[in-house]
């Protein structure tokens, strides 16, 4: 099966990057559309048509997803893109602990981009707006395609591992917690790189996170993100954690909740 290229998708995921990196993106899809090697040849050999970069963010998450193995409690992912991490939390979750139908990766986003930005999101980079960060049309259900594949390969699969809740997280959130008032949380992993919805985040979940839990970011000390980093500061505070990075990505940051 021949896989073709899509450029518009290529130009969404490489718009932040620079000229030579842009490049070597175009020379991967290139090498990757162009392949002999079957559809399904290629999902097991993943690692030839992937970045360093792309497999040392799938290490580091595998790190984080490890350190909360034995804390009770469900993933809760605070954007998700396109869902790799979704399906990387939702995967080592099945092969770490099959019989665990309690821990539910449940994954907030708006599927539209941001809904709206604030004063705090603003930096000398770039100036977002609402919309911006958007994948495209049917992301959700390609998503959910996504989830329907995993659950025909998993252990317990009558009983639903991933949770999708679309819209304006500041919503979305205490709505979902007042509807789940059992919730206890393991891991939290923000990736909505803007401050209103990771403020929202933080004040209503952390309070549902026993010790040994792990609160992780995406976007922590990001020029280009600066409300991640204001969200936390507003919030928790950083004198109140103690901050770690990953080894393996330079943004992924954590603090294991003592």
């Amino acid at each position: 099966m021949r896989i073709m290229c899509n450029e518009n998708e290529l130009q969404l995921n490489i718009q932040n990057h620079t000229e030579v990196e842009k490049k070597l993106f175009s020379e991967y899809a290139e090498y990757f559309c162009n392949s002999p090697i079957s559809a399904v040849g290629k999902l097991q050999n993943f690692s030839k048509y992937i970045r360093r970069q792309d497999l040392s963010r799938f290490l580091a998450k595998h790190e984080l997803f490890k350190m909360q193995l034995d804390i009770p409690g469900s993933i809760i992912e605070c954007g998700c893109f396109q869902g790799g991490g979704t399906m990387t939390f939702a995967q080592l979750s099945s092969i770490y602990e099959p019989s665990n139908h309690t821990r539910k990766i449940i994954t907030f986003d708006t599927f539209a981009g941001f809904p709206s930005v604030t004063a705090s999101d603003i930096n000398s980079t770039r100036n977002y707006s609402a919309g911006d960060l958007s994948v495209y049309e049917g992301i959700e259900d390609e998503l959910k395609k996504s989830i329907e594949l995993f659950d025909k390969n998993r252990f317990l699969s009558h009983i639903p591992k991933v949770e999708l809740i679309r819209g304006d997280a500041t919503i979305t959130i205490p709505q979902f917690l007042k509807d789940n008032p059992h919730l206890l949380i393991s891991m939290i992993y923000f990736d909505f790189d803007i401050y209103e919805p990771t403020v929202i985040g933080l004040k209503t979940f952390i309070e549902r996170m026993p010790k040994g839990a792990i609160l992780a970011f995406d976007e922590l000390n990001a020029k280009v993100f600066p409300g991640e980093t204001l969200a936390l500061l507003h919030t928790v505070g950083i004198k109140n954690l103690k901050l770690k990075k990953t080894f393996f990505d330079p943004y992924i940051s954590y603090a294991i909740i003592e």
